[in-house]
């Protein structure tokens, strides 16, 4: 049993001891992506599969100070082809993550979802994002911020169990799910969320969602907080130290990943999960510190 990764320097540190991932960058003429993978090489974490428009690589990597010219390169003459080939090389294994450079998202998980050419799972995708906060006494996991907008019960537990995957390859065993809700009461005519909450934790009793312990609906404050769980007479081995917390719906999800990060000063890494192997879709908003980290938890996930 390995142990628990606890700082987000920590994932750094355990995804260096892996040795150099190959990373495929589609549409990689991007300068923030280019940095990133870059400083990912640097740090010992990956090996960049730099794959677009070559020329335009090489001009902006130029004006950017960084020298490309030992990674492998792949051109492709649009966005559609660039995706592709980094799925492509995902799937035949010459590549170990998948990561947005210059294009859409669509067009990227449309290659990715290809029923023929794609790295589908037969699970749904979904966003994971793991924070380190000084006011939480551990790293703590948010789904699902980005991808999936209103999830129904069934794409509720494929997100749960992502999340679950992330949270494993970081050493955690039994991840502790919060199923997030306004309250913690069952009110299934005003908030479908909390009957979708309690319908999952169920699940999970009776061995029907496997590797981790689920309770719900449980308010943000109960799922984080032991002593607001106590005052609520919530007994619960989820309630006060949750490792995961799933949010409702996208709106939430995104909000409060947000908030954690942008006012809570928290530092994080996020991956969607879901498919055969990772994704990394930073923005250019996204400080580098995030960007390595992301880059270092698809390392671990893959």
């Amino acid at each position: 049993m390995k142990s628990a990764i606890l700082s987000i320097d920590g994932l750094v540190e355990a995804a260096r001891l892996l040795g150099r991932k190959r990373i495929a960058v589609a549409a990689a003429q991007e300068g923030s992506a280019l940095e990133a993978v870059c400083a990912a090489w640097q740090a010992g974490l990956a090996e960049p599969i730099l794959i677009g428009d070559l020329a335009a690589i090489d001009a902006l990597a130029a004006g950017l100070g960084i020298d490309v010219s030992g990674f492998a390169r792949y051109e492709a003459r649009d966005h559609a082809e660039a995706a592709a080939l980094a799925v492509k090389l995902v799937r035949e294994g010459s590549a170990d993550a998948l990561m947005k450079g210059l294009l859409d998202t669509s067009i990227l998980l449309r290659a990715a979802l290809d029923r023929e050419s794609g790295i589908n799972s037969g699970r749904l995708m979904s966003h994971v994002a793991v924070l380190q906060t000084a006011h939480y006494h551990k790293l703590l996991f948010v789904t699902d911020a980005a991808i999936n907008i209103a999830p129904d019960i069934n794409a509720k537990i494929d997100i749960v169990l992502n999340a679950v995957a992330a949270a494993r390859a970081l050493g955690i065993e039994l991840p502790k799910v919060a199923l997030l809700a306004a309250v913690e009461k069952v009110n299934a005519g005003k908030m479908p969320c909390t009957a979708d909450a309690a319908i999952i934790t169920v699940m999970n009793r009776r061995g029907q969602i496997r590797g981790c312990l689920i309770d719900g609906p449980l308010a943000l404050d109960n799922a984080v907080s032991a002593a607001s769980a106590r005052l609520k007479g919530i007994e619960s081995e989820v309630a006060g130290d949750a490792d995961i917390l799933v949010a409702p719906d996208i709106e939430a999800g995104n909000i409060l990943y947000k908030s954690l990060m942008d006012l809570g000063g928290a530092r994080g890494a996020a991956i969607v999960m879901g498919a055969a192997k990772p994704m990394i879709l930073t923005s250019r908003a996204d400080s580098a510190d995030t960007k390595l980290a992301s880059i270092a938890l698809a390392a671990l996930a893959s």
